[in-house]
């Protein structure tokens, strides 16, 4: 199993609506993926690791699925779409890692 991850990274002028990725961008991505996406998570930054600071990233999603092949077939017909899609929620460019899921 593999598993996605889009970082947010922070920055205290930035844009991320968390009710609409939460809403309608994660929603939609898994609407297009179908069963390619076995689930997803979502997360919210709130601090850093030292008292006051911000967290590395505002926000964050992690998709699963069983293998990168699996992935790029069902999301590369779609990336369009749902890349275009980032715009309503955010003007931060976000980082993804493809990771293999070593435990689960």
């Amino acid at each position: 199993m593999i598993k996605v991850s889009v970082m947010y990274p922070y920055a205290a002028d930035a844009r991320f609506d968390h009710d609409y990725y939460r809403d309608k961008h994660m929603p939609l991505l898994k609407a297009r993926m179908g069963d390619a996406c076995l689930s997803y998570t979502i997360d919210k930054g709130l601090a850093g690791g030292a008292p006051g600071t911000p967290p590395a990233y505002i926000g964050m999603c992690h998709v699963f699925s069983d293998s990168v092949e699996a992935f790029q077939a069902a999301f590369g017909p779609h990336a369009k779409e749902i890349l275009g899609d980032i715009k309503n929620y955010t003007d931060i460019a976000p980082v993804m890692q493809i990771s293999e899921v070593v435990v689960g």
